[in-house]
């Protein structure tokens, strides 16, 4: 889509210029590359400020929902599957008797924060959560662990395959770019030359007699 939307910009860019008169081949062809360039440029610039209103609408949402207080945010964090797998009973009726809102926002935070940060848990922060998660499981404190470590597992490979698809995404958000530019660029030479009637006819310039 890019690439055709591109090549269509340029090619109205060089079909509906001015035909130049008295000027050579070599600057005609510069000048329409430029107009093919000039209008993928503008293009880009308007789409990416089209784009820029709604996420610029989305963060200030979130960032007043962030306002309402730790309760709202703790729902609302991507960490919050993690913690449920961490705080989940095996019995299930001791677990009804307990507020599941009584450390849930601190676990919540201390994962936000440390994966944000470092991209782990200290050894510290290790060790308190999964007294945490014995207190509320009822889990011995080796199981315990063994669970705390396998969450935080899962939490760093969903976060390497979100990084590999960000890079993937900028990677081809690039070439996109590039490729829109070469398009836009080429094809307002040929609406150029079309205009001129000099697509397609190659120019030669005659030796000069010694």
């Amino acid at each position: 889509m890019a690439m055709i939307s591109s090549a269509i910009g340029g090619y109205l860019a060089g079909r509906l210029r001015t035909k130049w008169v008295g000027v050579q081949t070599t600057e005609v062809h510069f000048r329409d590359t430029a107009h093919g360039f000039l209008a993928w440029a503008a293009a880009s610039v308007l789409g990416a400020v089209l784009l820029a209103s709604p996420a610029s609408s989305l963060v200030g949402g979130t960032l007043v929902g962030a306002t309402q207080g730790a309760a709202n945010a703790a729902q609302s964090s991507p960490m919050n599957g993690y913690v449920d797998t961490l705080l989940r009973s095996d019995n299930p009726s001791a677990q009804g008797q307990q507020s599941p809102s009584d450390t849930r926002g601190e676990m919540v935070r201390l994962f936000a924060t440390s994966f944000h940060n470092d991209s782990d848990l200290n050894p510290a922060d290790r060790a308190y959560v999964a007294k945490v998660v014995s207190a509320r499981t009822g889990l011995s404190q080796a199981d315990a662990e063994k669970r705390v470590n396998d969450v935080i597992t899962q939490v760093k490979a969903d976060l390497d395959a979100a990084r590999k698809a960000a890079m993937q995404t900028a990677i081809w958000l690039t070439l996109s770019l590039f490729i829109g530019a070469f398009s836009a660029s080429l094809a307002a030479t040929e609406g150029g030359g079309l205009r001129d009637g000099t697509w397609g006819k190659k120019a030669y310039t005659p030796a000069i007699n010694r």
